[in-house]
């Protein structure tokens, strides 16, 4: 790999003084696209979290554990979001018929609706954060992606759902 010698004023142009790792990188672009993301949702009334919760209750109606393991979020912190949702009327939680014990977790109309404004706010993010990738680009860093969140536990099945939804 060849190297290239930067002069004094292109390096102070950088934000970092060192080569920054790939996994580095991922942690500051994911900072950063979350502050993107939670901007842009401001106008819906929703957070990343409450996104999250929404996209995955509206694949399927599922029970509050099952939520709790796809989403990877702390049982109390998943109360309060779903607390949220449903003061909003976004979403319904009802006994499960097989078993009282459970509550199954839907979204309703208008939490479809606000869905499809924040799927809308969260397109124009992705598109400036993506600005600089042309579209095959764009989908091979989403299928590496997901297999890095698939084989490193972060969100297994993920390879699968990609092509799934081709």
């Amino acid at each position: 790999m060849a190297t290239t010698e930067l002069t004094e004023t292109e390096a102070r142009k950088l934000a970092l003084h060192y080569p920054p790792t790939a996994g580095m990188l991922l942690v500051k672009i994911g900072r950063a696209a979350e502050r993107w993301f939670t901007e842009a949702l401001k106008p819906s009334g929703l957070t990343p979290r409450h996104v999250g919760v929404l996209f995955e209750v509206r694949a399927r109606p599922t029970s509050q554990q099952a939520l709790i393991d796809s989403i990877g979020v702390d049982p109390s912190k998943l109360v309060g979001l779903l607390n949220d949702l449903e003061a909003e009327g976004l979403i319904a939680r009802r006994r499960d018929p097989e078993d009282r014990r459970r509550h199954i977790v839907e979204v309703s109309k208008e939490g479809r609706t606000r869905l499809a404004a924040a799927e809308r706010a969260a397109g124009k993010v992705e598109e400036r954060l993506f600005a600089g990738l042309d579209e095959a680009q764009r989908n091979e860093l989403h299928g590496l992606l997901a297999q890095v969140a698939d084989s490193s536990g972060v969100l297994e099945g993920c390879v699968e759902l990609l092509r799934l939804s081709d």
